[in-house]
């Protein structure tokens, strides 16, 4: 039914990851193979394409849906639809950020401190140029093939470049003045496929597999026995998504109780649970959360 297009390059192996545990393991001939095949009916055909030319190929009905960021749907003007925000990136689930910046010794403090045709290096030459135009500032604007940072200050006086953390910039000798666009990835559509009941039916029920390991994630099942007497106390330190569940036991014996916790806080909350007379407790990992 749908045509699928998936990212090549720093979000591919994140991006398999997470159809892999939606339970859509994403099936290829090679690592490098760039033709691969779902196992489920709503999805017909698989390609794993650059995620700049994603949003070019969806809008213009080669793929029916297709992941990429909205840093290259904003870049290259397609119109698409988006079915709504997966948030993952390389390494992290924080969104990217395309920055301006500068050498960290420039005294250049701020967008408007930047001369007329101050030279500009990146790999998003349309979002710059409408950066700047909007700014006020003429700018020669160089498409960089790579190692953007490397070429400031000697080639140009400044770069248009992605980050997560802003580590690697730093650690270039760069500092960042603004920022053009904070983008997370996103599961796109062509906006006439969209429009069609029966696949805008199958691309809803994909993305809800899809945001439903995202929303899993750092995220763990605690259940336990508690009496009645420690009931309320333990209920007021339990975190939820809505309330904890409760159950009386057999025969009176207590009350069950379940709930999903941030894991970070598991090793401050099983021992306080302990201390207040909850017995039997359980951490169980969670492999989807579909509100």
């Amino acid at each position: 039914m749908l045509k699928l297009v998936l990212p090549k390059g720093s979000l591919e192996k994140s991006t398999l990851e997470l159809f892999e545990a939606a339970d859509l393991p994403v099936r290829r001939s090679s690592d490098v193979a760039y033709k691969a095949s779902v196992a489920d009916p709503r999805i017909d055909d698989v390609r794993i394409l650059r995620p700049q030319e994603i949003p070019v190929y969806v809008a213009d009905g080669l793929f029916d849906i297709g992941i990429t960021g909205r840093d290259w749907v904003e870049e290259t003007g397609s119109e698409v639809v988006s079915l709504g925000e997966l948030q993952y990136s390389k390494a992290t689930s924080l969104p990217i950020r395309v920055v301006l910046a500068v050498a960290d010794g420039s005294h250049y403090q701020r967008v408007a401190d930047l001369p007329q045709g101050v030279r500009v290096s990146t790999e998003y030459p349309a979002l710059t140029r409408r950066f700047f135009a909007d700014a006020g500032i003429e700018a020669q604007i160089a498409l960089s093939y790579g190692a953007t940072e490397a070429k400031v200050p000697d080639i140009v006086d400044a770069v248009v470049e992605i980050t997560e953390t802003g580590r690697a910039l730093r650690a270039a000798g760069l500092r960042i003045i603004d920022t053009l666009l904070t983008s997370y990835t996103e599961l796109i559509a062509n906006p006439v496929a969209a429009a069609a009941a029966d696949k805008r039916h199958a691309m809803g029920q994909i993305y809800t597999l899809l945001q439903g390991v995202l929303e899993a994630r750092g995220k763990v099942l605690v259940k336990l026995n508690v009496g009645a007497d420690a009931l309320d106390e333990v209920i007021e330190i339990l975190p939820a998504m809505k309330a904890p569940t409760v159950n009386e036991l057999f025969q009176g014996a207590g009350y069950a109780v379940e709930t999903v916790v941030p894991r970070r806080e598991i090793n401050i909350l099983i021992p306080a649970l302990r201390d207040l007379g909850a017995t039997d407790i359980v951490e169980m990992p969670i492999s989807k959360i579909v509100p």
